[in-house]
């Protein structure tokens, strides 16, 4: 009875063992299975395209000078529409121009001191602002801006406010397929270096989409933007 127990222990120990063992070995595998899915690449991929602006923003500045204000009012009146009227006869749509509020110095209230007292008691600056989608058209009419000039009509500009703005806006239009461009770049260079390691691409770990930039080709095309997005994706390597 006691050897039929001792065969017994002894047949559940060698049992035992071997499941032990067996179940290692599983283990061993499993976690050289999960080393080999450690290995991974990150690259980078580029799209870069360059768009036509879709709207320009045009600020027209003007200053006069008068000692009356009611003659200054006036005067402000008389350079908008003629401005107004220059525009419209260079095919720039009515609903195109909108016009600001006058902004008005008194010199008198700035003088300090005995020092001479000014030519001009006050002095206004208003803008004349086309926000046009035909780009080119405007364009155009920049070009014979001078003729105001011919008109009497003191220009003023080199401020911030009045920079031309040219914007692009069918953004959303062109994401998929620049970013759908830059994700095959990526994963051309992830090729690249899995060849030149003697490894095999796997499937993609992770992927990250870059922000969109928009900014002008150039200072002297500022109405072509340049699009730029770079797209990050990690992937598996395999031997």
């Amino acid at each position: 009875m006691q050897a039929n127990q001792r065969t017994g222990v002894l047949a559940l120990g060698f049992f035992i063992f071997l499941g032990l063992s067996s179940l290692g070995l599983i283990l061993a595998n499993a976690a050289i299975d999960v080393k080999q899915y450690d290995r991974v690449v990150t690259v980078k991929g580029l799209a870069e395209r360059e768009y036509k602006a879709d709207i320009v923003i045009w600020p027209i500045a003007f200053s006069v000078a008068e000692n009356d204000v009611q003659a200054l009012y006036s005067s402000i009146d008389d350079n908008s529409q003629t401005i107004k009227r220059f525009l419209i006869k260079n095919g720039i749509q009515d609903s195109e121009i909108s016009f600001s509020t006058p902004n008005i110095t008194d010199k008198s209230a700035q003088s300090y001191g005995n020092g001479p007292k000014p030519e001009f008691r006050f002095i206004a600056r208003q803008t004349v602002t086309v926000y046009s989608k035909n780009v080119d058209g405007v364009r155009q009419v920049m070009g014979e801006l001078s003729a105001l000039g011919k008109e009497g009509i003191v220009l003023t500009g080199g401020g911030y406010e009045g920079q031309t703005e040219y914007i692009f806006t069918r953004l959303n239009d062109v994401k998929p397929e620049m970013i759908e461009e830059a994700t095959k770049k990526a994963r051309q260079v992830a090729e690249k270096f899995a060849a030149d390691s003697d490894s095999k691409l796997g499937k993609i770990k992770r992927a990250s989409q870059g922000q969109f930039s928009i900014r002008a080709r150039d200072r002297n095309n500022p109405q072509i933007k340049k699009v730029r997005v770079v797209s990050t994706v990690e992937y598996y390597l395999s031997d």
